[in-house]
């Protein structure tokens, strides 16, 4: 027998209790656009063997990305990850942490994420860092937020360099807050004019580097004319490895710098969890949001480490929040600290260079095949190419021959008439056999 706790005059009760008419009055905040019409199409209910079948035969349509040549990015990449890394994150007293709630008997857990902090701000050339987001996306959002906070102002200016589904992420927060978004046209070959965006009224300008199609970009200019008018640079990053060989956004005149630390000690898991990245400079350290870890000494001048300047995310005065994130990414985190603290500063660096030049083996391949063009000049490890024929049909022809060939572009911006570009991403996993089989399956789908 179904156990259904609440009768017709209990919901009735309810809901004149809160003030509204019908249930769906309580999603009113939803656009109507992104809501459902109607049930959702499942088929009917089935014996627990009879769904493993089901999904197992679904399960095993899908190419696994360690199983072929693998050469998608668009902010989530395939790199090695050392086995110690996912050894030490099992140990007992990790893999159930949660989060330090009373900081001065968890100062295991607050030394990695200190270490954490200290690594995030190297990286990325900021004075401060917390101890991480989220992810990326929300990361980009929360800067946002943060720079509207510092400015006193209510309007951001996003490139159309910076990924879609971090624009998304921003246009959402903003929305709900009643906030102003310039969101730019797509920008494949990184030459939009967003200085001349920038006015008295900006609070922030967005911009990604690398981009979502993979150029590197120059922010001291923007950074300059951002400071010019009052307003803040945020930077952005998908591919963190990046931070290894090129310029960090601190020394370009960022003010935060936000990003994905996936690509270091997290594999591919179906889109999450992930670690976001967030610094800034020392002066907006109290309006960061997220958890900050410190460094002091006990009672007996012994090192240790505690929860400053605001213990939680959390607050009791709503309006005095710095942020609506309850959490961090921990075990994500510590992921990234044990994976950083095997590969050092010069480990890093040889990975970075491993990327850009197996990246650029690439690229100087693909531009001797027929009607191919690699619209990237300037790139780390990902680049878009332009294809003669339908990006989708190109990369279906090169799944049916072992190869999962990138991210058509048309993806994640199914609106903006691209639909014959390929972002391609190479890492130090690809073997120079896997470029090979990369030419010759874009070849035969051709």
């Amino acid at each position: 027998m179904r156990y259904l706790p609440l009768t017709p005059d209990d919901r009735a009760d309810m809901l004149a209790r809160v003030g509204v008419d019908a249930v769906d009055d309580l999603f009113a905040d939803i656009p109507v656009a992104k809501r459902l019409k109607g049930l959702v199409d499942l088929p009917p209910a089935k014996s627990e063997m009879e769904v493993e079948r089901i999904l197992g035969a679904m399960a095993a349509r899908n190419m696994a990305a360690s199983s072929v040549p693998f050469f998608v990015g668009c902010g989530a990449y395939k790199h090695h990850v050392p086995a110690s890394v996912d050894h030490l994150i099992q140990r007992s007293e990790f893999l159930t942490s949660y989060t330090p709630y009373q900081p001065e008997i968890t100062q295991g857990t607050l030394q990695y994420l200190f270490e954490f902090q200290t690594q995030v701000a190297a990286l990325t050339g900021m004075d401060v860092a917390n101890a991480s987001m989220y992810d990326g996306s929300t990361g980009a959002g929360e800067a946002v937020l943060m720079a509207h906070r510092v400015t006193k102002r209510r309007k951001a200016i996003v490139s159309g360099g910076l990924h879609p589904h971090y624009a998304d992420v921003i246009d959402t927060l903003s929305h709900m807050a009643g906030d102003t978004v310039e969101r730019m046209a797509p920008d494949v070959s990184a030459s939009e004019d967003i200085i001349a965006r920038i006015d008295e009224a900006t609070s922030c300008v967005v911009v990604q580097t690398p981009d979502v199609f993979g150029n590197l970009r120059d922010l001291t200019k923007i950074a300059e004319a951002c400071h010019a008018k009052g307003a803040l640079l945020v930077a952005v990053f998908t591919e963190v490895v990046s931070l290894g060989l090129v310029e960090p956004p601190g020394a370009m005149g960022a003010d935060i710098v936000v990003g994905e630390g996936q690509s270091i000690g997290n594999g591919l898991n179906f889109g999450g969890p992930y670690v976001g990245l967030f610094a800034t400079r020392a002066k907006y350290v109290r309006q960061m949001p997220g958890r900050l870890c410190g460094e002091t000494v006990d009672a007996e001048g012994k090192r240790g480490f505690v929860l400053t300047l605001s213990t939680r995310e959390q607050h009791i005065r709503r309006e005095k929040a710095t942020s609506n994130i309850c959490t961090n990414s921990g075990l994500c985190a510590l992921a990234f600290t044990i994976h950083m603290t095997l590969l050092g500063s010069a480990g890093l660096r040889k990975l970075a260079e491993i990327n850009h030049a197996s990246a650029v083996d690439l690229a100087s391949r693909l531009e001797s095949v027929k009607g191919v063009e690699v619209i990237t000049p300037t790139f780390f490890n990902e680049f878009t190419i332009r294809t003669p024929k339908n990006a989708f049909a190109v990369l279906e022809g090169m799944h049916h021959r072992g190869v999962i060939g990138g991210v058509r572009v048309s993806r994640l911006l199914p609106e903006a008439g691209l639909d014959d570009l390929v972002v391609v991403a190479n890492t130090e996993v690809n073997t120079a056999q896997d470029r090979a089989d990369f030419v010759a399956a874009l070849k035969a789908s051709l």
